[in-house]
């Protein structure tokens, strides 16, 4: 029985792990303040983003290392005009 119940809890521990990496919080170097990004959130709005070629491009699905030009020029402002998304500041920097 205790067995059962330790793997359950190991179950139960990796899902909720495996969620919150759905969401990732961008606050290093951001003096407008913390852009949280919602990666299902995106799934679901960006065109074309099958096997995440819209972002991660030929690379395996993983972590995208974002600075300010990255997220201002290269990949996030461009991507946000083409897909309606917010391109003022306060759209996704909070305070």
């Amino acid at each position: 029985m205790k067995k059962l119940i330790v793997a359950l809890m190991l179950v139960a521990f990796a899902a909720s792990t495996a969620l919150a990496a759905d969401v990732v919080t961008y606050a290093e170097g951001c003096k407008k303040g913390a852009v949280t990004f919602d990666h299902a959130m995106h799934g679901t709005k960006v065109v074309d983003s099958c096997a995440n070629a819209a972002c991660h491009g030929d690379a395996a699905p993983g972590p995208i290392a974002v600075d300010k030009k990255t997220a201002h020029k290269d990949l996030c402002k461009t991507c946000h005009k083409g897909n309606a998304g917010p391109t003022k500041c306060d759209g996704c920097h909070i305070k």
